[in-house]
């Protein structure tokens, strides 16, 4: 059985690629990074997702970005509330994190390489690439580049990696339906940015309004959203 490295944040998006991934019939090693996010509840899930989806194993590594801020998600910033679908869209979010898919998926080579893994496995969808330069197919075609020059695999040619993003073109809906096709318990997931000082999704920021828009579009109840 082949082995990969998933990209696991405990979110909708990453728990419908390590199934997709599984169901493929990889033998899938889910990474999970703690970089100083305030929404860390989501590492707690993503431990509950590996093991309902049968990850190998599981790891989470710890790396602050909180040093270098610049995000919603890592300085004292206010994320965004109550947008409409236009405003999402008409400039990249505050909650974009300098340079970190480019320092997850380098976590990912890395622990890919020591496992002698080939393939990386990354939750970006069509939304995502959208708002997010980090989540492009143009950035993770670069990353393969990268990652064929600057690991010992690569340049001795033991390795080719790849980046599998299979929910690229997927719209929220898309990846909500083909969650429940793969079998995914949508209830261990989290998306929200800003939790309620209760720990419940607050419902308003982009990720919670995108999530829910996705559940109705797809015409299924999400068993993770906030109460009335």
């Amino acid at each position: 059985m082949r082995r990969c490295v998933v990209l696991l944040s405990g979110g909708l998006d990453s728990a419908v690629t390590l199934a997709a991934a599984r169901a493929s019939g990889y033998e899938a090693h889910a990474l999970s990074v703690d970089y100083g996010q305030r929404h860390a509840r989501e590492l707690d899930s993503a431990a509950r997702v590996a093991a309902q989806l049968g990850a190998k194993s599981h790891r989470t590594v710890a790396l602050d970005l909180r040093a270098i801020g610049g995000s919603a998600l890592t300085a004292a910033t206010a994320v965004p509330k109550d947008r409409t679908a236009e405003q999402m869209a008409a400039a990249i979010p505050p909650t974009y994190v300098p340079a970190r898919n480019t320092i997850l998926l380098g976590l990912a080579l890395g622990y890919a390489e020591t496992l002698g893994a080939s393939d990386l496995f990354f939750g970006a969808n069509a939304l995502d690439y959208a708002g997010y330069p980090d989540c492009r197919p143009e950035f993770l075609r670069a990353f393969e580049n990268l990652a064929s020059v600057a690991t010992k695999a690569g340049v001795e040619g033991r390795s080719r990696f790849r980046v599998h993003a299979p929910l690229m073109r997927f719209t929220k809906a898309e990846v909500v339906r083909e969650g429940g096709r793969l079998g995914v318990d949508f209830g261990l997931t989290w998306s929200c940015y800003d939790p309620a000082p209760g720990g419940t999704p607050c419902g308003r920021c982009d990720a919670c309004v995108l999530r829910a828009a996705g559940f109705a579009e797809a015409g299924v109840a999400d068993p993770a959203a906030p109460g009335p």
